[in-house]
């Protein structure tokens, strides 16, 4: 068969059953093969969209998203959504037609060195140079993209290739997950080493990364908790690893931390982190002056290099956390092992209850951080949460408890703006059962907005939160704190109506609230809405982000600003 169905039946072999994507002349085989397929075929506004939606697929379940391109620009404009799920480990396979091979370095119409200008943001670029591997390729890459520390592919292919004929083989993925299997174990002489430090701590500490964002890494932690009980903090990347409604489960730590989490790294011996990047957001903040012994396990031997050298852990472990947590609780069990930290605990408890997160309430702009606060009033486990990337993304990660992993997904690392509404479309094809919310400011929204024509044309059931504030909230507080309140290009007098614009992409639930006595029963009818649903809430523009912990300050400087207190 031809290059191009035998694309399409690889990714059948591999239970693909849609794909995100934006058609073109350079891949145009492959399309009309997926057409005839049966295999879904997702068109997205534009390319940096559809790779979002492979991703928010790939974030959303454990299988990897796929995206399908043409060549040039179309290529080009993934690079972005490529670079921000390699700096979130997120599989990711992204086909991409190419000219033919013969015009390759010719300065041919719509060619572009794919290999050079990915090199450096994939986890793998693959340039397919016979119709004899094509197959291999394909289903290489699905298993590669998964496996270790996660990240994205990009199949650079020629249309020659699409159109040749070769023999397709079929099957063999065995032998594909088999190249991949690495299960590295502790030992008995490991486990009891970590057991040495964790017996002589007092005040553990748990920092969870999104190297368990996934049900069996939530499950590995839950089990291991399960007996030992240690307060927990974590990264923005995993949220609901832990049920963050648990009280000693302190949430998200960092720049933009919670004021308990911030607090609480302050008084810890004992720093457990697992699965985690040690982002600067975080690490930073901590200083070299904390008295604490540290454990490490990830995955990735270049941040476990840096770690070991920068913050000379006294146990690291170098392989999937999952695995290492499930080696831990196993020879707990075996060797009775348990911890009496009661006092401690119920410190982290108390910090919690002591510092509760706050904002104005007595003015008459409706604030983003209440809307998020009633949303979460109102949050079940079969809702599924993304967000764009501004104050909104940090306020939902602050008030919004996940109880499940693989619930809140955000763009981290990278901070992308325009993330949060084609992360929701891949999340509701993997996820049809579920409710997704996208939760968006008006500045990150506009990014991709075209995908409110996705979304009302496909009459897929996402549901978007809009928090307008007229502005580039993030970026306007930092004017104020460092640029003497000047705002040179981070506000907007005057704007659309969003939800007069979702009304024309056929959404059947389109309404703007800017009364404060509105929103909650607009939100109540948002939540219950079928099929494609927006929400615009006029928000404060002068609202600011806190608590924070600024650049070149530790969790000791932090700032609450002026309504979060101590409650006694």
């Amino acid at each position: 068969m031809k290059g191009a169905a035998i694309i399409a039946r690889s990714l059948e072999d591999l239970g693909v059953e849609c794909v995100f994507g934006y058609t073109g002349a350079a891949i145009l085989p492959v399309m009309d093969a997926l057409g005839q397929s049966r295999i879904r075929i997702v068109v997205n506004s534009n390319e940096q969209s559809a790779a979002f939606s492979a991703a928010g697929f790939s974030r959303s379940s454990d299988r990897v998203g796929i995206a399908i391109v043409t060549s040039g620009p179309a290529i080009t404009n993934t690079l972005t959504a490529v670079a921000d799920s390699f700096a979130d480990s997120v599989p990711l396979v992204v086909i991409a037609g190419q000219v033919p091979e013969n015009k390759i370095g010719t300065d041919s119409f719509q060619h572009i060195d794919v290999a050079s200008v990915f090199g450096p943001t994939a986890k793998s670029v693959v340039s397919v140079n016979r119709i004899g591997n094509i197959e291999a390729v394909i289903k290489d890459a699905y298993f590669l993209a998964r496996s270790g520390k996660p990240g994205p592919v990009v199949i650079d292919l020629p249309i020659n290739l699409q159109q040749n004929v070769n023999v397709y083989s079929g099957g063999n993925l065995e032998h594909f997950a088999r190249v991949y299997e690495n299960e590295s174990h502790l030992s008995d002489a490991q486990c009891s080493r970590f057991f040495e430090l964790l017996g002589k701590s007092v005040r553990p500490l748990l920092y969870l990364g999104g190297g368990l964002n996934s049900e069996r890494g939530s499950a590995a932690i839950r089990r291991f908790n399960a007996r030992f009980d240690i307060p927990s903090v974590n990264t923005l990347m995993a949220k609901g690893v832990l049920d963050e409604n648990d009280p000693a489960a302190l949430g998200l730590l960092g720049m933009f931390g919670t004021p308990y989490a911030n607090k609480i790294i302050q008084d810890n011996d004992f720093f457990f982190a697992i699965g985690v990047r040690w982002d600067d957001r975080v690490a930073e903040k901590v200083g070299f002056a904390i008295d604490a012994k540290i454990a490490y396990i990830d995955i990735n031997p270049q941040k476990m290099c840096q770690i070991r050298s920068e913050r000379s852990p006294d146990f690291t472990f170098l392989g999937d956390a999952a695995v290492a947590l499930d080696d831990l609780t196993g020879y707990a069990g075996r060797h009775d092992i348990g911890i009496n930290i009661d006092e401690w605990r119920q410190h982290a408890v108390k910090l919690k209850l002591a510092w509760p997160l706050n904002y104005r309430r007595d003015g008459d702009a409706i604030q983003q951080a209440e809307a998020l606060d009633l949303l979460n009033s109102r949050l079940a486990d079969d809702m599924i949460v993304t967000t764009g990337v501004g104050n909104h993304q940090l306020l939902a990660a602050q008030y919004l408890k996940m109880r499940r992993p693989r619930r809140f997904l955000t763009s981290g690392s990278f901070g992308t703006m325009g993330f949060g509404v084609p992360a929701a479309i891949g999340a509701c094809h993997a996820n049809p059962d579920a409710r997704v919310i996208a939760i968006d400011g008006d500045g990150s929204f506009r990014m991709n907005m075209g995908e409110m024509h996705t979304v009302g044309t496909l009459g897929l059931p996402v549901k978007i939160l809009l928090l307008n504030n007229h502005g580039d909230g993030m970026v306007r507080s930092l004017e104020d704190v460092a640029y003497g309140g000047r705002h040179s290009a981070t506000e907007r007098a005057r704007d659309v109506n969003f939800a007069a614009m979702a009304r024309q992409c056929h959404f059947a639930f389109a309404e703007r609230v800017v009364e404060r006595k509105n929103l909650p029963a607009q939100l109540d009818a948002l939540l219950a809405a079928k099929g494609p649903a927006l929400l615009e809430v006029v928000t404060d523009m002068n609202e600011a982000l806190y608590p924070v912990v600024r650049a070149g300050a530790s969790y000791a400087d932090m700032e609450l600003g002026p309504y979060i207190r101590e409650r006694k």
